[in-house]
């Protein structure tokens, strides 16, 4: 019996221990502050400032880097063969028997005669030089604040989703190199092979204005300590850390810019079609190539370091200054219904913003 009054007596013991801490813990989450409002909101301006590089595009085609794949040239015109001969192989007795065949022929090379290419650097390329960069912009702030203590607090930062300029940077070629092998019916004329060299200007990215646009949502949430005392200190700075999360969408490409990557599309279906001399030409494929551009969303590190400025017990003015480090990618694809997929860009975005808030708030 004594054994039995003794474990009761410890049961209700560590439930009265159980029951203090809960109320220890949950003094964070009362409504009921000590001589401290528990929430605020602010309103203000808010100014992004990106910091990030423009980082190169890397482009892939449909078109295989296979040495033993050969497409059909179709008819292309002998201007169109000389103005793209490799100017490091000496081709000069070449140009001269072209010229001299293109005389009698109407200057066009038949498909029957002009053969076929095996086409190399289109597969896949690097464009140094290039990029995109995003703008600044000034967007309305609005930022809730739950204080745990009055010192500690947890912040929520959002606004209303800016549109966002991104400005283009270089120009982008395509490296076109092939070996042109004539025939004369089904056989290939391999000792009258023809090297062919140019860098194809797909689109300039900064000539024709901003090169996309985006709308962006970059929420972010924080853990916060503030120093000094509520009712003491009328001026209070803080920092904090925490994370940004970045979604992207209504993704605009320029125009122009499309347009150069339709033209560029036709190049690539051309080439797939058998007709890589109209390819070189920039002819219209006959297909209906499609460009799409997404932008991937992104999660960042966020620092803040900011003040605070009693008007009153409940209105407040704040200021601060936050960066993260924040990075996302641009993809570009030309589709067409009949090969697919024929160019993807990709690109890295290096946003790296500041973002600087002054507003007014209200604690309650």
């Amino acid at each position: 019996m004594k054994n039995k009054t003794l474990v009761c007596l410890m049961t209700g013991l560590a439930s009265v221990s159980t029951i203090s801490q809960a109320a220890d813990t949950s003094k964070y989450f009362s409504m009921e502050a000590d001589g401290f409002k528990r929430f605020s909101v602010s309103v203000g301006a808010l100014h992004v400032m990106p910091q990030g590089k423009a980082q190169p595009f890397k482009v892939n085609t449909a078109i295989s880097s296979d040495p033993n794949v050969r497409y059909a040239n179709g008819d292309i015109k002998v201007d169109t063969v000389l103005s793209n001969l490799d100017p490091s192989v000496n081709q000069k007795a070449l140009a001269g028997a072209l010229e001299f065949l293109g005389f009698f022929s109407g200057g066009v090379l038949g498909s029957g005669l002009s053969g076929t290419s095996q086409i190399s650097g289109l597969t896949s390329w690097d464009n140094p030089g290039t990029g995109l960069e995003a703008e600044d912009v000034t967007t309305l702030g609005i930022i809730s604040n739950y204080y745990f203590t009055d010192n500690i607090s947890f912040e929520m930062k959002a606004g209303i989703p800016p549109k966002v300029d991104l400005q283009g940077k270089g120009k982008i070629y395509a490296p076109f190199s092939a070996t042109a092998t004539p025939q004369l019916g089904r056989l290939p004329l391999e000792f009258l092979n023809i090297q062919l060299q140019d860098n194809i200007e797909i689109t300039d990215l900064g000539a024709h204005g901003a090169a996309a646009s985006a709308r962006a949502w970059t929420p972010a949430f924080e853990f916060q300590y503030h120093f000094g005392k509520t009712g003491v200190n009328k001026f209070r700075p803080y920092v904090g850390l925490g994370l940004m999360y970045a979604y992207f969408n209504e993704v605009e490409i320029n125009p122009q810019t499309e347009k150069d990557l339709i033209v560029a599309g036709h190049m690539i279906a051309n080439i797939l079609k058998g007709d890589a001399g109209k390819a070189l030409e920039k002819e219209e494929s006959g297909t209906n190539p499609k460009v799409d551009v997404k932008a991937s969303d992104a999660f960042a590190p966020v620092f803040t370091a900011g003040f605070t400025y009693d008007l009153n017990d409940k209105w407040f003015a704040v200021g601060s200054v936050s960066y993260a480090h924040l990075k996302n990618d641009t993809t570009i694809t030309v589709t067409n219904a009949e090969h697919g997929e024929l160019i993807r860009s990709k690109a890295d975005i290096e946003i790296n913003p500041l973002l600087v808030y002054a507003g007014v708030g209200m604690r309650f």
